[in-house]
């Protein structure tokens, strides 16, 4: 009960950044604790998702840039994720400095698997709105997470 009253007063205290920050800690500390339970973290999660979803291959240097993800972290996570058979790195034909992630066929089955269990993870948090709020919330956050300032950290 002491948590929830000083959860209270810093809400009605501190400011709408801390408010976002706090939110996101939440749901954040949530997926990575139901991720955790597939032996990948929400990184490794994100790396899969990426790969899954690609029409088109890209180089560790492109699928970094993309996720926000420097090289040295990109890598480590890589190296995990090979080490468990999910991932291939295939070495480019024309250079081969240059190498391009590829989800292996286990790789897809475990990032289903943990993309079903995180949706029900965000469908316990969605189910505290109604439809019109999580559009507003959805719509807030969008305009929120675009500027013109470059963007510094990680997707995550």
């Amino acid at each position: 009960m002491e948590e929830r009253s000083l959860h209270n007063a810093c809400a009605e205290k501190w400011d709408f950044n801390w408010l976002l920050h706090r939110a996101a800690q939440r749901v954040g500390s949530s997926f990575a604790e139901e991720i955790s339970k597939y032996g990948i973290t929400v990184r490794g999660q994100l790396i899969l998702q990426a790969l899954a979803n690609e029409e088109v291959q890209r180089t560790q240097l492109k699928l970094g840039a993309m996720l926000g993800l420097d090289k040295t972290t990109l890598t480590s996570e890589l190296d995990k994720l090979e080490r468990s058979g999910l991932i291939q790195r295939v070495p480019d034909p024309n250079d081969r400095r240059v190498r391009t992630p590829v989800i292996t066929e286990d790789g897809v089955e475990l990032q289903q698997k943990v993309g079903l269990a995180l949706a029900e993870v965000e469908r316990t948090y969605r189910a505290r709105f109604t439809d019109e709020e999580m559009v507003i919330i959805r719509k807030a956050l969008t305009s929120l997470s675009d500027g013109e300032a470059p963007v510094h950290g990680s997707c995550i």
